[in-house]
């Protein structure tokens, strides 16, 4: 049965979806472990229930691979390295492979020096921060992972696009399964959301944007050509700009209206900047108790007292956690992605897809 049929998702096994995703990145020119781990990255946001961040994106980094806008390359260059502080160059390749790989430089220079801060600069969509971040969290240290994109919300009382709604994650080792990570976009949504809202013909809630004259919409189309709202009002927006420096500055890489639209013209490199930063836990204080107290503080949230009507507390992490537990290593795509990697399938040779038949 082709799935291009069906009025409804697809549900496919994650394992069996990246294998696929891999495969197209193969067949327009990538390595096979740089696909793979590229394809894992998009998967895994999507069983943690950001689709967004998902295979979603598929079209858009095989466009820009086609296009030369991002390089086959599979790793970062050292521009600079100071004890702690280290400056990357990607060279435009793809986020979730110079990302891991700044990461394992912050840890193992803070394993040195208590602290390491890796800066990357022209650099590439990354996927989520949280991943870059639990990284250090499973190496026992505190991980903080950011990155820059053009500019998309206007300063409070401003009419123009000023600054991008930049990413901003942070992960602690904790015991037990459920991870410690906040993960978050300074606007009120990710434009990747809007984006999923358009593909899917959708409205989006009146709080995530205005159009480019500053009204209300809940258009995702005049959403895109509009701009992003910050989260928190002045205070989002406050983060993103600090973000946004501290990323292109310490990198002197791009940043504000130097990072180029992720979806304008694929052969122009969208050159963003990243900062990673690690900090062991171990040059502080002994590594279990930090970890015990860490689970502890999160279980005083979960069992905390309720208001009327609520059934469940979260700490930052869980939902995702839970999303990918209840998954059951399934992944439900959406119709137009569906269609969309199936076009792309037919447009590579590559086959057999797992959408050519129902899957359960």
């Amino acid at each position: 049965m082709n799935v291009q049929a069906q009025a409804g998702p697809a549900t496919i096994p994650a394992k069996q979806l990246a294998a696929f995703v891999a495969r197209l990145f193969v067949a327009t020119g990538l390595s096979a472990p740089a696909a793979e781990k590229v394809a894992n990255g998009l998967v895994d946001a999507d069983l943690e229930g950001l689709a967004s961040h998902g295979v979603m994106l598929a079209d858009m980094y095989i466009e820009r691979l086609r296009g030369n806008s991002v390089s086959k390359e599979t790793a970062a260059a050292i521009v600079s390295e100071r004890q702690s502080a280290v400056v990357l160059d990607a060279g435009h390749a793809l986020g979730h492979l110079t990302g891991e790989q700044a990461m394992s430089f912050a840890i193992d220079k803070a394993r040195q020096f208590a602290a390491g801060i890796v800066a990357v600069r022209h650099g590439f969509h990354f996927g989520a921060a949280g991943r870059y971040a639990r990284q250090a969290a499973d190496a026992g240290c505190v991980g903080i992972a950011m990155c820059n994109t053009r500019p998309l919300m206007p300063a409070p009382g401003g009419a123009e696009r000023v600054v991008g709604n930049n990413p901003l994650a942070i992960a602690v080792p904790a015991d037990g399964e459920i991870p410690i990570v906040l993960d978050m976009a300074t606007s009120e949504a990710a434009m990747g959301k809007i984006r999923m809202a358009e593909k899917a013909k959708e409205p989006i809630p009146p709080t995530w944007a205005v159009t480019a004259q500053g009204l209300t919409t809940t258009n995702p189309t005049e959403a895109i050509a509009g701009m992003l709202l910050p989260s928190g009002g002045p205070k989002g927006f406050g983060l993103s700009f600090l973000i946004d420096l501290l990323c292109g500055l310490l990198s002197q890489g791009s940043s504000g209206a130097q990072v180029r639209p992720l979806y304008g013209d694929f052969s122009v490199p969208y050159d963003c900047s990243h900062l990673f930063v690690a900090i062991d836990v171990a040059h502080f204080c002994d590594l279990d108790w930090f970890r015990a107290q860490a689970a502890n503080a999160a279980k005083h949230v979960r069992n905390g007292k309720r208001a009327p009507g609520v059934t469940q507390l979260f700490t930052p992490g869980e939902p995702e956690w839970q999303r990918r537990n209840r998954s059951g290593g399934q992944v439900l795509v959406e119709p137009a992605v569906v269609a969309m990697l199936q076009r792309y399938a037919e447009n590579l040779s590559v086959r057999p897809t797992p959408f050519d038949a129902k899957t359960q």
